[in-house]
Parts: C-alpha cells; sequence; structure tokens
C-alpha cells in the first residue's frame, strides 16, 4: 500500500510540538557574518521583478555616481566668483 503524500499547502494552525526542538544560537553565525535583507517598496517591485535585476540597476547607478563624482578637481571648499562684463 502506497502512502498517501501529504499537502504542500500551509495548515491553518500550527503547534509548537510540530516544529521541532529548536537550537539557541544556530543561525547566530551567518546573521553576524551580514545578511542583507532589504524591503522594497510595491511599485519598485513591478519594476524589478528579479533579484538579479536590483542588483544590475544598482550597480549601474554606483558606477554612474561614481564616474560623476570622480569628474571634477580638488575644490578649494569656496565656490568661485563669477566674473561681470
Amino acid at each position: 500500500m502506497k502512502k498517501v503524500k501529504e499537502s504542500d499547502e500551509l495548515r491553518p494552525e500550527y503547534r509548537r510540538e510540530d516544529l521541532g526542538q529548536g537550537i539557541r544560537g544556530e543561525y547566530f553565525e551567518s546573521y553576524q557574518k551580514g545578511t542583507n535583507l532589504v524591503l522594497i517598496n510595491p511599485d519598485v517591485a513591478k519594476v524589478f521583478s528579479t533579484e538579479a535585476a536590483v542588483n544590475e540597476a544598482l550597480r549601474t547607478l554606483i558606477n554612474v555616481a561614481q564616474k560623476s563624482t570622480g569628474l571634477t578637481t580638488h575644490s578649494t571648499g569656496r565656490a568661485k566668483k563669477l566674473r561681470v562684463g
């Protein structure tokens, strides 16, 4: 007799006993290594359908920003006076 496959859907309610014994600090090391989770707004998520698309757009933006800030010479900290006339 074959075993009936359990449903792949979420149950309406879970009991603590069903989840097994937790291990204190199990994910502490990976958390310390720095997992960055960033939530984006739904309107942005519609434009970028994948993680790769978001990363590519951000890398492009970083590249443009770095190039645009590198075009100026050393600043004296003062604005130059405009010559009139």
